[in-house]
């Protein structure tokens, strides 16, 4: 096969990803072959990541967890598939971004790739955000919230209606109305707070709305519960006793908010103070939190944590003694 055809395959193999046993091609396989269509010259050029301008993208994912892995990747194996970019009729020397985001900031962040591969396209925006979401929902590993937080993202900024963007997402417009009630729901700011939750799907996140509904529970309360379980996680991570690298600290978070609004009887998640670090002066950490009228203090495995443990009740009367001593 020749270069040529090797290049011209990249989109042909995107545009033909969710093509139905049938095969009939959805509309959202037509935008991705017209974005095909409209590469210049069918090569792959090789610009300036700076060159390229990301502007009113609509946001599909809710973190950039992986965007290390993806950068170290690049720098060991090279840059395997390029990203879409279109011209920008105001300045000759600048593009726009079709699709590609996490590859554009993995280069960015580099210190060896000075370059990213690009193909470039001669597009409408509308072309262009058509080719951005029908890539987006080619993907499989977007969460079933990233993608119903995305629809309700076209669907707010004017992009169509509900049966319009149905039809670009190649979904019923059933699937549309029903991913938009569980985020009215559960609300778009604590979806956020929460993550995207991988392995969630649709029936756990509708039993999450309706009993934030049934019970009346204050959203805000709950993210901030979400928001305590991420601080968790990545306290644990910086003393060394963080989960393994498959467990994802959103399921968590949808687990505590989950709890909270399913337990009988239960008062809402009340406000915390967020996790304190303090530095020790061997270069090591611990960690200070309070929840409710608990103070938690965390050390990280070793042999002071040891002494600590050991020596705890003389040290809490030393501290008892000091605080009763001040109040004098």
């Amino acid at each position: 096969m020749t270069n040529k055809k090797q290049r011209m395959s990249m989109l042909d193999n995107l545009a033909g990803a969710a093509v139905p046993a049938t095969g009939a091609i959805m509309p959202g396989n037509r935008a991705l072959r017209a974005a095909r269509d409209a590469v210049d010259a069918h090569r792959v050029w090789e610009l300036d990541p700076d060159q390229i301008d990301i502007g009113d993208r609509i946001r599909d994912r809710l973190d950039d967890a992986g965007l290390h892995e993806l950068r170290d990747a690049i720098e060991r194996n090279g840059q395997a598939v390029p990203i879409l970019v279109r011209r920008d009729s105001a300045q000759h020397d600048r593009y726009l971004l079709v699709y590609g985001y996490r590859r554009l900031m993995a280069v960015r962040t580099s210190d060896k790739v000075s370059k990213i591969k690009a193909l470039v396209a001669s597009m409408a925006d509308e072309d262009a955000l058509r080719a951005q979401i029908s890539e987006n929902m080619a993907r499989r590993d977007l969460s079933y919230i990233e993608k119903a937080l995305f629809a309700r993202e076209l669907v707010d900024s004017g992009y169509g209606t509900q049966a319009q963007v149905a039809e670009v997402l190649t979904v019923a417009k059933s699937t549309i109305s029903m991913a938009l009630t569980i985020l009215d729901q559960v609300g778009a700011d604590l979806v956020r707070a929460i993550g995207p939750a991988h392995g969630i799907g649709r029936p756990r996140w509708e039993t999450l709305g309706r009993a934030i509904e049934e019970v009346g529970a204050e959203r805000t309360a709950l993210a901030e519960l979400a928001h305590r379980e991420h601080s968790m996680a990545d306290s644990a991570a910086a003393l060394g006793r963080g989960p393994s690298g498959d467990d994802d600290p959103s399921l968590a978070a949808f687990e505590a908010v989950l709890a909270a609004v399913q337990r009988p009887n239960a008062p809402p998640p009340k406000k915390t103070v967020e996790p304190r670090r303090i530095s020790l002066a061997d270069g090591g950490s611990a960690q200070v939190s309070r929840s409710g009228k608990r103070l938690r203090l965390e050390l990280g495995q070793g042999e002071f944590s040891d002494w600590v443990e050991q020596e705890a009740g003389v040290l809490l009367n030393e501290l008892y003694q000091r605080w009763q001593d001040q109040r004098r």
